[in-house]
């Protein structure tokens, strides 16, 4: 049975029988492929309560009914799955990690702000860490900052009031303790804007410092804001 040239839908013969088992499985594919949003890229073995119409990107390693179709949308339809093949540029909302991503040919990436025909390309990110606050003085993130990063900000939210003998806090990175915010409430919020890029060339964590006292316990969720450049593609 032939084909459509970008989506794969299934095409109608003259005179087929069963008109209605071709048109339908066409329909599913474009319910799930237009305005797509995949429930996730990294997950490998396939859910046994997926919903019809539901999308996942299948990762390298899969199993079960998902055994060598690494790369491809698995969609749930009528119980089964059907897979349909990614094509460059295409975009889908990734709900696993609340993020558009784009296909690059290969993979499931972050969507590209300009990118060149090579492949190299530069993407804007954000990397999103919540932070349990150790009992004493100064600590740093477990999560750090990638290398070769170029940082525009950092914010902040305390999610847990922070508790101590501390008045106020700061948060920064790379040898300032203050870089993104002082003074900060034990119950409130920072808003860390750069006058110019912080540009790390290995990675690097931010800096939680008390004022006043020392700390006891709380929950910081930091979100750092930062571009990253990618290479050309290999010849």
């Amino acid at each position: 049975m032939s084909e459509t040239a970008n989506l794969s839908l299934p095409l109608l013969e003259a005179a087929q029988a069963q008109k209605h088992v071709t048109v339908n499985e066409a329909l599913a594919r474009l319910d799930a492929l237009v305005q797509m949003t995949l429930q996730s890229v990294s997950l490998a073995t396939p859910p046994a309560a997926a919903l019809d119409g539901q999308a996942w990107g299948v990762p390298t390693g899969a199993v079960n009914d998902w055994a060598g179709q690494a790369g491809m949308i698995a969609i749930r339809d009528n119980g089964g799955w059907v897979f349909a093949q990614p094509q460059v540029g295409w975009r889908a909302w990734v709900a696993d990690q609340s993020t558009l991503m784009q296909h690059d040919g290969g993979a499931w990436g972050p969507v590209f702000a300009a990118v060149a025909s090579s492949g190299a390309g530069l993407r804007f990110r954000v990397l999103e860490m919540d932070h349990v606050i150790a009992a004493g003085g100064a600590q740093a993130t477990t999560t750090w900052i990638p290398s070769h990063s170029m940082v525009f900000g950092a914010t902040a939210r305390v999610i847990a009031p922070i508790t101590g003998t501390l008045s106020a806090w700061r948060l920064g990175a790379d040898g300032s303790d203050n870089r993104f915010g002082s003074g900060l409430g034990l119950n409130s919020y920072a808003e860390g804007v750069l006058s110019s890029p912080l540009t790390g060339y290995a990675p690097m964590p931010l800096d939680l410092t008390p004022e006043g006292g020392t700390f006891a316990a709380g929950t910081v969720r930091i979100a750092v804001h930062y571009a990253e450049l990618t290479l050309p593609g290999t010849v």
